[in-house]
């Protein structure tokens, strides 16, 4: 059976029983920042566990794609280590339980995947008599092949939050593949007990204090591990070995022109490479960049592992963007969104790897010094320190180094190597945050929402409402009153103010009552269903069950629909102008400016931005009529609407179309007409990194305060130069020609100074050991000066060793050069530069033949130059 077909089969076998089938969530978790990944096919559904939203379907089944990285380093020598995979699961919130999670699970198993009976060993929970009495009686598995485990392994539970037991199918793959231990049962270390699936059975509630109490509505959580299952079908040892694999490393392996299974170093190769290539040909057609740090970092390191990996199989050209579209056209048809991205996902790989070829020829240089050092010290191996920055900074494998430094006769410090990378480790560990599944905080607010039930916002129709006080909180805490001066938060029945959320900042508004004033500050949404204002009582009591009337700031808000109706004006442009490939990356919708992420591979160019800017405003002045309306998320979809990747929906969306112009899924408050927006102004164009840009931009008013900002800069410029605006062009451009001209004056004179100093000093060379030594302090600027007199010297000599210092301000500059026919002698500019500069309380090195350095003592400058004798002495050999 197929990885396809056992995909199909699943997820209609539930279909079947009354589960929706929801398309995989997106590898980037929505609204969870506690992680950087979905790590489980649960995530996307843990505010329906929670109880902080309500899920649409009772019974779900999905295939969720699925990244996890702990154990980066293992992948492709274990038979079951990924860092992308995919999870099979079921779901119940509130409907059934084990009485029929347990019975399906073992229907699928044994008639449908046809995995024999004999084979099956359940584990539950020590003292899940309820999953006991399921199996044994209803289900016919003997008790000799049930087996009781403990917490570590049979409850599931993370900080505080909804827990419980779980249950666990595993299959006997034989004698052969087991350690031979006599004690070898389930949960032994071996493979010959494989788990395949995971019942997570969501009946507790584990508070702060670490008590349990039941949930009033339980829930199914269930996990099956698709490359697992698919390994048992096709009978093979590795997950590695079934077609979601092999049609990947096949083609990598015909690339390469080497061949799977006939060389251990190749098998693992290949096997990092199609690991790590399907992690990120999916990360990134999720929305994720490479970069320095969070998953960015995750998939920058896994893209450099397997092109490291690829120079094992001989590929020293960018290939990995090939094997990308292997992934893609062998998983398209379960997941269409990499067909759809198909030329983004191509076009970030290939430019990262690119980039990582021209690092790894940067690392090569490094590595040369690196040696050169070793064989001038009179080492016999390069560091392990050392070794370990070429790794983690260059991307240089451990043996790769040993390998060029092997060349050279100089070993490798493999052991501290190993104690940097677990410290290293050490870090990453220490700094992973526990994911729990609501927080303290969270869990209040839920339990508020219980009690008072959902509050409505009406905010889209009306900017005034009546609305009585339903709760009213003090650091965490329900109170009966707030007096003047006190902050407190402020839960209504209906509401106009905007809460926070998709890049819109919330309203803010004045709250009234009898002889009482509140300043609502802030707005936001804890929990799906709960509104919570924060606000200082400016006057009077404010006093539970009080009635209220509520009045948004108008024309802040207006300010800010403007600012939101132009994102969508903008996206659609940034399409129009650069491409299908542009997706909007994260927004932020503030009253006197909006700022828009998006995916695009370079700097947006003047022409585009001018172009852009030209197709918002003829939209905005085109006076299209903004509709408003909800319908279903397919006729949405249907109908064209562009959607928030990523972004999760239920069945009823809000769609705001802009009469032919734009039509996008939008949560957030708009104008009636695109002329209402005024004007739109770029006023900023960024990189926030890899394929990623940023535009800032104004609106209405905001647009006139631009342009009287500029018009008085230009006043300011126009009478610093003594010029009339209408000729300031004319007239900074014959500055500049006048400028250009007195600067290679300058430079001209400064070269006749320095040739005159050059001849002055080639006086004051001294015989160290038969070796000319010329050290001197010489008046140069700047670094550049500097090489250029060392560059000069050095032509007058023809053999020797020069060091001179300068000092600019409070810096000191130091040059070192040693001729060619030295370096032999055990002579090394970068030693000696180095040695120097701590005399001037500073640092530096270099090559053998040039190195620089700097210092920040200019009193020492002198005693640096004249210890430059004694430490020429102690390198010569």
């Amino acid at each position: 059976m197929t990885g396809r077909e056992i995909r199909e089969k699943y997820l209609k076998f539930f279909e079947e029983r009354g589960h929706q089938i929801l398309p995989s969530a997106s590898l980037i978790p929505h609204n969870d920042p506690s992680i950087l990944w979905t790590a489980a096919g649960m995530v996307p559904f843990k505010p329906f566990f929670t109880g902080q939203a309500v899920s649409e379907y009772k019974r779900v089944t999905t295939c969720q794609k699925c990244i996890r990285t702990p154990d980066i380093e293992v992948v492709g020598r274990t038979a079951r280590h990924h860092t992308f995979f995919e999870m099979l699961g079921n779901f119940s919130f509130g409907d059934y339980f084990k009485e029929k999670a347990i019975p399906w699970a073992w229907e699928f198993v044994t008639e449908h995947l046809g995995l024999p009976k004999e084979k099956l060993w359940i584990t539950i929970y020590l003292d899940d008599d309820e999953a006991f009495e399921i199996w044994h009686k209803v289900v016919g598995v003997p008790a000799e092949r049930i087996v009781r485990m403990g917490k570590d392994t049979n409850f599931w539970e993370i900080g505080v939050g909804p827990c419980g037991p779980c249950s666990e199918i595993y299959v006997d793959l034989g004698e052969a593949r087991g350690c031979g231990s006599p004690d070898c049962r389930v949960g032994c270390d071996c493979d010959r007990f494989l788990e395949i699936w995971n019942l997570v059975f969501i009946q507790f509630f584990r508070d702060e204090e670490g008590n349990y109490s039941p949930l009033k509505n339980k829930g199914i959580d269930t996990g099956m591990g698709l490359e697992r299952v698919a390994s048992v079908l096709q009978n093979v040892a590795s997950n590695f070995d079934t077609d979601l694999f092999r049609e990947i490393m096949d083609y990598t392996a015909d690339l390469a022109g080497q061949k799977y299974g006939q060389n251990e170093n190749i098998d693992l190769a290949l096997k990092v490479i199609a690991d790590h290539c399907r992690a990120v040909t999916f990360a990134v057609g999720d929305g994720a960049l490479p970069g320095n740090e969070g998953r960015g970092y995750v998939i920058r390191r896994l893209l450099r592992r397997a092109v490291r990996f690829g120079r094992v199989l001989g590929v020293k050209e960018p290939f990995l963007y090939k094997v990308s579209q292997a992934v893609i056209q062998q998983m398209q048809t379960a997941y269409p969104e990499l067909k759809q991205k198909a030329e983004h996902i191509l076009r970030v790989i290939s430019t990262e790897e690119e980039r990582f070829l021209e690092t790894l020829a940067a690392g090569s240089d490094i590595l040369s010094a690196l040696i050169s050092e070793a064989k001038a010290a009179g080492a016999s191996e390069i560091s392990g320190d050392d070794a370990f920055k070429l790794y983690d900074t260059f991307g240089f494998p451990l043996e790769l180094t040993q390998e060029i430094a092997g060349e050279q006769g100089l070993g490798v410090d493999v052991d501290g190597f190993a104690a940097a990378m677990e410290e290293q480790r050490k870090r990453a560990r220490s700094a992973r945050q526990e994911t729990e599944y609501l927080s303290e905080k969270g869990v209040m607010y839920k339990a508020l929402r219980e009690e008072l039930g959902e509050n409505r916002f009406m905010g889209y129709g009306t900017l005034t409402t009546d609305s009585n006080v339903l709760a009213l909180l003090k650091d965490g805490l329900q109170e009966i009153s707030a007096e003047a001066g006190e902050e407190v938060e402020i839960i209504l029945d209906v509401t106009p103010c905007y809460a926070e959320s998709g890049g819109q900042v919330a309203d803010i508004a004045v709250l009234r009552g009898k002889d009482v004033e509140v300043e609502i500050t802030s707005v936001s949404r804890p929990v799906e269903g709960l509104i919570v204002h924060r606000g200082k009582v400016l006057s009077g009591v404010l006093k539970r069950h009080d009635a209220v009337k509520v009045e948004v700031a108008k024309v802040r808000r207006q300010d800010i629909a403007r600012n939101h109706s132009a994102t969508h004006l903008l996206h659609k442009a940034l399409k129009e102008v650069l491409g299908e490939h542009v997706n909007q990356a994260g927004s932020l919708v503030e009253p006197d400016r909006l700022r828009f992420d998006f995916t695009h591979y370079a700097a947006v160019t003047p022409e585009e931005l001018a172009r852009i800017e030209a197709l918002v405003n003829e939209a905005v002045l085109a006076n299209l009529p903004i509709e408003v309306f909800e319908t279903s998320l397919a006729k949405a979809k249907e109908m064209g609407a562009a959607a928030l990747f990523g972004e999760k929906y239920g069945k009823q969306v809000r769609v705001v179309k802009m009469g032919e112009f734009s039509m996008e899924l939008c949560g957030g408050t708009h104008l009636t007409s695109t002329a209402e927006v005024g004007l739109f102004k770029i006023v900023n164009e960024t990189s926030v990194g890899a394929g990623l840009r940023r535009i800032e931009a104004v609106t209405g008013l905001g647009v006139l305060r631009h342009l009287a900002a500029k018009e008085a800069q230009l006043q300011e410029v126009a009478a610093v130069i003594k010029s009339p605006i209408h000729e300031l062009v004319r007239r900074a451009e014959g500055l500049v020609q006048h400028n250009k001209a007195l600067e290679q004056e300058i430079e001209n004179l400064r070269n006749k100074l320095a040739k005159s100093e050059v001849q002055e000093i080639l006086g004051q060379v001294q015989q160290i050991k038969g070796v000319p030594v010329l050290a001197a302090v010489v008046a140069a600027p700047d670094m550049d000066n500097l090489r250029g007199m060392v560059d000069m010297l050095r032509d007058k000599l023809g053999s020797g060793v020069i060091l001179l210092g300068s000092a600019a301000g409070e810096k000191v500059n130091l040059v070192a050069a040693v001729t060619k026919d030295l370096l032999s002698r055990g002579l090394h500019a970068g030693n000696l530069v180095k040695e120097i500069a701590k005399v001037v309380g500073g640092g530096g090195g270099g090559r053998p033949d040039m190195a620089q350095a700097g210092g920040k003592e200019p009193a020492k400058l002198q005693e640096a130059i004249t210890k430059v004798a004694s430490v020429v002495e102690a390198q010569i050999k």
